[in-house]
């Protein structure tokens, strides 16, 4: 069989045809008898999968980062303006309702005794409208790249503590000026540090997965929190509620904070602890409640958005 000639040079063309594979035949005998994986819709509600946070904790880590830097940035002040409002506060509290219209606030200076709360308000009512907004906030990122989106309300609570951290060394150096010393219930201190955040994520995660399908509580956010404020012993002391209906005013989730906060610190008269538990309570049921709702509604934000 005569081979067809090959020319030799740089623009040389091979002749020769590669060979044809046949592609395999599959039989039906070559299958498992039982398939190996059903994918089937995932019924019932959604399991939390709460390790899976722990597997992005650099992502965690980053996006804190890139909201504190971006909250300071071009800034002439910078780190002071976290400082600042709880101070500036403090002082027009103190002349309006320590001075003018007298509060007590249980023998304690009223500018501490203002102050001590003022910290744990101002980080809840900042958390409230950082989360609600945090999905919406992120939605290129959502439709770009797979993620927990818990990271995102987690983001806005984590990243609110180092501005609380900054506004408690201002808290303890103010104690000295005043001669104010905690007893021995600061070992209760860490206790309600922690239960802090958990209130502010709490109600966070019920605000951020309403706030993507219904953009009115973006708006009603502030409002609300302003309004929480006074229905919080922030500015007054909670002693001064009727005994009758302390355990209803306890149903307020942030007055174990506050209460607590203030009694860990100041050592004080100690707060109605049966108002606590209602508090505390009330605070377990809507984080169980929201982690169970937030993961329940994550898988539709994209759609929405």
């Amino acid at each position: 069989m005569n081979q067809p000639a090959v020319s030799e040079g740089p623009l040389a063309v091979l002749a020769c045809e590669p060979a044809m594979t046949q592609a395999p035949q599959w039989r039906s005998s070559d299958l498992p008898a039982a398939p190996l994986c059903v994918i089937e819709p995932q019924s019932g509600w959604a399991p939390l999968n709460l390790p899976e946070l722990w597997r992005y904790r650099d992502l965690l880590l980053l996006m804190i980062w890139r909201d504190f830097s971006a909250n300071y940035r071009q800034s002439v002040v910078g780190v002071a303006w976290a400082v600042a409002k709880p101070l500036v506060s403090m002082v027009i509290f103190s002349m309006i309702f320590g001075r003018v219209a007298g509060l007590p606030s249980d023998e304690i200076p009223y500018p501490i005794f203002a102050y001590t709360a003022l910290l744990p308000w101002m980080y809840f009512s900042g958390c409230l409208c950082e989360a609600s907004n945090s999905v919406i906030n992120n939605s290129g990122l959502l439709s770009k790249v797979y993620f927990p989106k818990l990271i995102l309300p987690l983001t806005s609570v984590a990243r609110g503590l180092v501005d609380f951290l900054i506004q408690f060394v201002i808290l303890a150096a103010l104690m000295v000026w005043y001669r104010v010393f905690p007893g021995w219930q600061c070992v209760m201190i860490p206790v309600f540090l922690l239960f802090c955040p958990l209130t502010a994520l709490s109600v966070g995660l019920w605000l951020t997965a309403l706030n993507v399908r219904y953009r009115d509580v973006g708006h009603a956010v502030p409002f609300f929190a302003q309004a929480w404020m006074w229905m919080t012993p922030v500015i007054y002391s909670s002693s001064l509620i009727p005994e009758k209906w302390r355990i209803v005013y306890g149903l307020n989730p942030m007055v174990s904070v506050v209460e607590g906060f203030r009694w860990a610190l100041l050592g004080k008269a100690p707060p109605d602890w049966t108002m606590m538990a209602a508090s505390a309570t009330t605070v377990l049921v809507l984080f169980v409640g929201g982690l169970y709702f937030f993961r329940r509604v994550e898988a539709t934000f994209v759609d929405v958005l």
